[in-house]
C-alpha cells in the first residue's frame, strides 16, 4: 500500500496567451496563441504527485460556476479521488492570467485566487482525518494563510511532516515555520524569506541557516537552470539541473515539488527526491501549459533512464 500523501493548496484556471514578448507597463501585444486550462500551484502540484505515481488526496475549494468544471475534469482525465474537494456557493473559480514570451519562455502571471482563498474552519474539519494519516503534506502561498496554519498544525500535532513551497512569497510567521520538515522557495522567495541574495552554494547555505534557525529541520532552494540546492542535517550541496531545450517554463516548479512529494512517500531520500523532481521538472517545460505538462511515472523512468538514473 502506497503511503498516503496530501497536497492542500490552491485552484486556479489557467488563461495562457503566448506572445513574441512580454508588454511594456501600457502596451497592447498581439499574441499567437491561447490556452485554457486547470492550474493553481497546488492544483499543479496535485497532479504532478499523481501522476508520478503518488497516493494523492487533493484539498482545494471551488465556485459554483463553469470554470469548476475544468479542475473536475481535469481529476477525471487522470483518474483522480474528487473526494476532498470543497465548495463555495458566493465566490467565483479562481483564475491566472498568464502571459508567455514564445522566444525566451519567460512568463508573467497574475493570480486572483477566487474560491480557494476561502477555505474555513469548517472546510479543515472535514479533511483532518485524511491529513492525520498522511505522510506528507505540501502547502504552498495561494489560499488564505489561516487555513495553511491550520492544516500546518494540525500535521505537526499529529506527527505528519510537513512541507512548505513558498510560493507564491508572502510574509509568514516563524511559528508556521517551526517544525517543518521542509522548505521549497525558489532563489527570489528564499531571499525574501532570509535577506540573503542567493546565487551560489556558500550563499544558499547562509539562507538555509537563517531558516535553519527558524525551526525548519532541512531546506531546499530551487536554483532555475544552476539546478536545486539541498541542505539536510547531513550536509549541503547543488544537484544540477538537466539540460532540455524549455519551450514553457510555467509550472516547472509545481512539476518539481509534485515529483519531490512522490518521490519522498516512496521512501527515497532528500537527495535522490530532488533528482527525480529534477527530471519532473525537465519534462515539463519541454510541453505547454501547467497540468497538462506533468508526466507520468513511466515517463519519468524513462527520462532517468535515459539519464543515467537518479545518482
Amino acid at each position: 500500500m502506497k503511503e498516503k500523501i496530501t497536497v492542500f493548496g490552491s485552484f486556479v484556471v489557467d488563461l495562457m496567451g503566448r506572445t513574441p514578448h512580454l508588454p511594456m507597463p501600457g502596451q497592447t501585444v498581439k499574441g499567437s496563441f491561447f490556452k485554457q486550462g486547470a492550474g493553481g500551484k497546488g492544483f499543479n502540484q496535485g497532479i504532478a504527485a499523481h501522476k508520478a505515481g503518488g497516493n494523492v488526496a487533493m484539498i482545494t475549494k471551488l465556485g459554483r460556476d463553469s470554470m469548476a468544471n475544468v479542475a473536475l475534469d481535469a481529476m477525471d482525465d487522470v483518474g483522480m479521488s474528487k473526494e476532498f474537494l470543497f465548495f463555495n456557493d458566493e465566490v467565483v473559480t479562481g483564475i491566472a492570467l498568464i502571459l508567455v514570451d514564445e522566444n525566451t519562455s519567460q512568463n508573467e502571471i497574475v493570480i486572483v485566487p477566487g474560491a480557494c482563498a476561502t477555505i474555513t474552519d469548517s472546510d479543515i474539519a472535514t479533511v483532518e482525518q485524511r491529513i492525520r494519516e498522511s505522510a506528507y503534506v505540501l502547502l504552498q502561498l495561494e489560499v488564505n494563510q489561516d487555513a495553511n496554519e491550520k492544516v500546518a498544525r494540525l500535521a505537526k500535532e499529529n506527527g505528519v511532516r510537513v512541507i512548505i513551497n513558498t510560493a507564491p512569497y508572502q510574509p509568514v510567521s516563524d511559528e508556521f515555520l517551526r517544525g517543518t520538515y521542509l522548505v521549497t522557495p525558489n532563489e527570489v522567495e528564499a531571499e525574501e524569506l532570509t535577506g540573503v541574495h542567493v546565487s551560489d552554494l556558500a550563499s544558499a547555505d547562509r539562507a538555509a541557516k537563517v531558516l535553519l534557525d527558524k525551526g525548519v529541520q532541512n531546506v531546499l532552494i530551487t536554483l532555475g537552470g544552476q539546478g536545486v540546492y539541498v541542505h539536510t542535517p547531513e550536509g549541503s550541496e547543488i544537484i544540477p539541473a538537466y539540460k532540455v531545450e524549455a519551450i514553457d517554463t510555467t509550472g516547472a516548479g509545481d512539476a518539481f515539488n509534485g515529483g519531490l512529494l512522490t518521490a519522498l512517500a516512496e521512501g527515497k531520500t532528500l537527495r535522490q527526491a530532488a533528482c527525480f523532481a529534477n527530471a519532473l521538472a525537465a519534462i515539463s517545460v519541454q510541453r505547454i501549459g501547467t497540468t497538462p505538462s506533468m508526466p507520468t511515472r513511466a515517463e519519468v523512468d524513462a527520462f532517468l533512464e535515459e539519464h543515467g538514473g537518479i545518482q
